[in-house]
Parts: structure tokens; C-alpha cells; sequence
């Protein structure tokens, strides 16, 4: 029998700041396979409700679930932290900056999770590292250290250190936004490498020609609700929502 679950399906998620409600019962799921792009302004919740994907931020209502499993279970403290730890090495995630190690190589950043998380062997960790920066077009900054590296070839390495635990999914958090607009166009590449393999993806990007290129659905956000969602053509070519038309027509005309 098919299984049809969903990889990833958010339930009514809420979530506040203080008193500033920036989730407002979000609801959305994402197939096996498929890639979503979440656009929208800023301030509109992106970023938080992907963070809410993985824990990193908790929501304060709603339910997130991967391939079948809660992830923000009620459980006791040592139990909830096995479990998270235990989903989290199933989402990859890459975020605005890099986030490495920089007393570590390239090899050496990579290579640590699968250690740590997964006990595997030096060598073979070494190997894998080799694989993932193959997988990005580095292989020949293997034993680099990232402050030798451009932003650009950072933000592959946090994409093969993602790609290095296996995950289910990947997550990317704006990841070309603190790059030069020249490098832009390398990670975008690599991304779209990762579609074209049919990984499950969700990416939050401010790049509207890239989400129309990679993505399977786009969904819009504003003031930390779904306004609109959709294929990439009919969302960009025709909205439905003024609020969805209003935003397109100053970002693709600013």
C-alpha cells in the first residue's frame, strides 16, 4: 500500500512574541518529494515557522509533524530531548549565515555530526565529507578553513554539512540573503540540484524568479498568516488576494 502521508504537516501552529501574536494558526503540509517556497515581507512569520519546523522555536499552539511523527511531543525533559534530537538529525537546515566551526576544515565541519550523532568512523566520516563537498562543487576545499573561503562557498559547505546527516528534508532559511549578488547564483544552483533529485524541501526566500524556477508551491505569508498559496504560475501571474497582488506588484517592480 502507497504511503500518502505528508513528510512534513504543521497544524494550526501559533506562536507568540511577548504579546505579539506572529503566528496566527498556520496550517499547511508538504509531500514527499516536493519542493515549497514560502514568500512574503518581512515580519510576515516566515523564518519563525520554519525555526517551528525543527524546535528551534516552540510553538505555543498547533502541532508539527514529520513522516508520521509529532515533533512537538509532551514529554518529560530527558525524553523530549532524545526524541528532538532524534528528529532534528532527519532535518537538514541551513540558515542565513553559516553557522561553521571556524577552528575546524571543511572536512573537519562536515564530518562531526555523522561522528557525534552517528558514531561513525573517522575515516568513513572523512570520506563522506569528500562526497557531500563533490555533491557542492568543493571537493578541492576539503582541507580549507572557512576563513579562507568566500561567502558564497560557506554556504555550500553548510548545505553539505546538512546534506552529510541523510536528512528527510532540508530546510533554508533565506540562505542567499547575506551573500554578494554575484555569489547568489552558486547556491541557488546547488538547490536547485537538490529539486531536481526530488528532495523535500521548504525555503523561505525573498528571490522570486528562484522560487518560480524551483519550487512545486509557493505559499505567501502577511502579518503571520497563509494569505495565499499555489503553483509558481498561477500565484505569480494571477493572485487571487489583493494583499498577495499588492506585495507582488512593489517587489517585482522595486
Amino acid at each position: 500500500m502507497t504511503d500518502v502521508r505528508p513528510m512534513i504537516e504543521v497544524r494550526g501552529a501559533r506562536k507568540f512574541f511577548g504579546p505579539l501574536e506572529v503566528l496566527k494558526g498556520i496550517d499547511f503540509s508538504v509531500a514527499r518529494g516536493q519542493i515549497v517556497a514560502v514568500i512574503g515581507p518581512s515580519g510576515s512569520g516566515k523564518s519563525t515557522l520554519l525555526r517551528s519546523i525543527n524546535h528551534l522555536e516552540t510553538l505555543d499552539g498547533g502541532e508539527v509533524w514529520l513522516d508520521g511523527v509529532q515533533v512537538n511531543q509532551t514529554l518529560a525533559r530527558r525524553a523530549f530531548e532524545k526524541h528532538i534530537n532524534s528528529v532534528r538529525q532527519q532535518m537538514g537546515m541551513v540558515f542565513q549565515h553559516f553557522n561553521l566551526f571556524p577552528h575546524l576544515s571543511v572536512a573537519e565541519n562536515i564530518a562531526i555530526a555523522p561522528m557525534k550523532l552517528k558514531g561513525m568512523a573517522k575515516a568513513d566520516a572523512r570520506a563522506l565529507a569528500l562526497k557531500m563537498l563533490d555533491k557542492v562543487g568543493l571537493a578541492d576545499k576539503i582541507d580549507a578553513f572557512p576563513a579562507r573561503l568566500s561567502g558564497g562557498q560557506k554556504q555550500r559547505v553548510a548545505i553539505a554539512r546538512a546534506l552529510a546527516m541523510q536528512p528527510k528534508v532540508m530546510l533554508f532559511d533565506e540562505a542567499t540573503s547575506a551573500l554578494d549578488p554575484e555569489l547568489v547564483d552558486e547556491v541557488n544552483l546547488v538547490m536547485k540540484q537538490l529539486a531536481a533529485e526530488h528532495m523535500t524541501m521548504v525555503i523561505v526566500t525573498h528571490e522570486m524568479r528562484f522560487a518560480a524556477e524551483v519550487a512545486d508551491r509557493v505559499i505567501f505569508m502577511a502579518d503571520g498568516a497563509v494569505v495565499e498559496e499555489g503553483k509558481p504560475d498561477d500565484l505569480f501571474r494571477n493572485p487571487v488576494q489583493e494583499r498577495t497582488r499588492s506585495f507582488l506588484k512593489k517587489f517585482l517592480n522595486g
